[in-house]
């Protein structure tokens, strides 16, 4: 696994809202990033794709929590 990118095992652990708060960093840290590439100022664009990785990583731990706390009944319909 590449520096900086975090695990599915790890985001599994980790509570709704602390997975809200960290999807809040990572997308201003993406806010970041984007600006520096449209500045000329970026160095490494490799940090570019481990974040969109590890938003789209956490989105899908957050939905998969998110249909696991629904009744069955509700899913059905």
């Amino acid at each position: 696994m590449a520096k900086g990118e975090t695990s599915a095992a790890d985001i599994r652990q980790k509570t709704p809202d602390e997975l809200s708060t960290l999807l809040l960093d990572l997308r201003k840290e993406q806010f970041n990033l984007r600006f520096q590439r449209a500045t000329g100022q970026q160095e490494g664009t490799a940090r570019v794709k481990q974040v969109r990785r590890d938003i789209a990583r956490i989105k899908t731990i957050q939905s998969e929590k998110t249909r696991a706390e629904k009744p069955v009944s509700a899913v059905a319909q």
